[in-house]
């Protein structure tokens, strides 16, 4: 990461490869706003709203950014899902009529960061959508114009790139799907809380288990934010144990990087009940032996980094 970006002054990243749903159909609100955590009327043409779809126990089946238009509501989620979104939702269309399109290969979008609204030479349909815990807007357009968007952005904005999206992730302590969000994962557990669960709205697949834990107020497991005391890079899948015990687990590590801002090595990772308060010092461990086996001290800290 270079020391000009900053949220600050506005980035812009390319999100094309995301896969986009365009869901259709007279019964396509009451069937859509069953399967997802968040209110559905939250959605706009203007406004996207972010939202889980759960398994009966809870766990995560996927994170998805939900927009309306026209008749129709958009989603897009983490290309890995390309696949595996349009079945869930499919596998629950019983009597509906609802129609599920995949339209990833007719927009490329790009996400730029600020309170501003940006603008484009080019037509483009223009969002609200926090990406990464700030203000934030999405421009779908078609892939055809792609040069031309980003050419007008970069005389505005900062361009951030893959590794600089990555990094700038891990620093706000934002979920990633196949990093801190699996099937294995409940959005609570993710810190999804506060952006994609509504309490007051209607029934959905997995909201018994969601609302039990609001009830008990407490989780086995809470995604964390941790910073390497001894300044040694730590790495996706190392072993959490207390300082004391290093026979014990206290959790993993799923994201990991340098933060050239802050000068340290950081990291998210699931940290046990019991283990995860602030200022908890751990020991991160390789989990497979040999060289890179010896432990680093991280200590528990609050997200975002940044």
């Amino acid at each position: 990461m270079t020391p000009a970006f900053s949220l600050e002054r506005g980035a812009f990243f390319d999100c094309s490869a995301r896969v986009k749903l365009r869901l259709t159909g007279a019964d396509v609100s009451r069937f859509l706003n069953g399967q997802v955590t968040n209110d559905l009327r939250k959605a706009t043409s203007t406004h996207a709203i972010q939202a889980s779809l759960l398994n009966a126990k809870g766990k995560l089946s996927a994170h998805v950014f939900i927009s309306a238009h026209d008749d129709a509501f958009l989603l897009d989620a983490d290309a890995e899902l390309r696949e595996e979104l349009p079945a869930r939702l499919d596998r629950y269309i019983i009597a509906d009529d609802v129609q599920i399109e995949d339209i990833t290969e007719q927009f490329s979008i790009f996400h730029v960061t600020g309170e501003a609204t940006p603008s484009l030479p080019i037509p483009a349909r223009t969002i609200t959508i926090n990406r990464f815990g700030c203000a934030g807007w999405d421009l779908w357009f078609a892939p055809a114009e792609r040069d031309s968007a980003r050419q007008a952005l970069a005389a505005e904005f900062f361009f951030c790139d893959e590794v600089c999206a990555e990094v700038l992730r891990i620093e706000r302590g934002i979920p990633r799907w196949g990093r801190e969000l699996t099937n294995e994962i409940i959005p609570v557990e993710a810190n999804l809380e506060p952006t994609s669960i509504d309490y007051g709205k209607g029934c959905y697949i997995g909201q018994e288990v969601i609302s039990r834990m609001k009830m008990s107020g407490q989780t086995n497991k809470r995604l964390c934010g941790l910073l390497s005391i001894s300044r040694v890079p730590l790495a996706a899948g190392m072993r959490l144990a207390p300082e004391s015990d290093a026979g014990k687990e206290a959790g993993w590590i799923t994201s990991a990087t340098r933060s050239e801002r802050l000068e340290k090595e950081i990291a998210l990772g699931y940290v046990k009940r019991g283990f995860n308060s602030i200022g908890t010092r751990l020991q991160a461990v390789h989990p497979e032996g040999g060289s890179g086996a010896a432990a680093s001290l991280v200590e528990v800290v609050q997200v975002p980094f940044i």
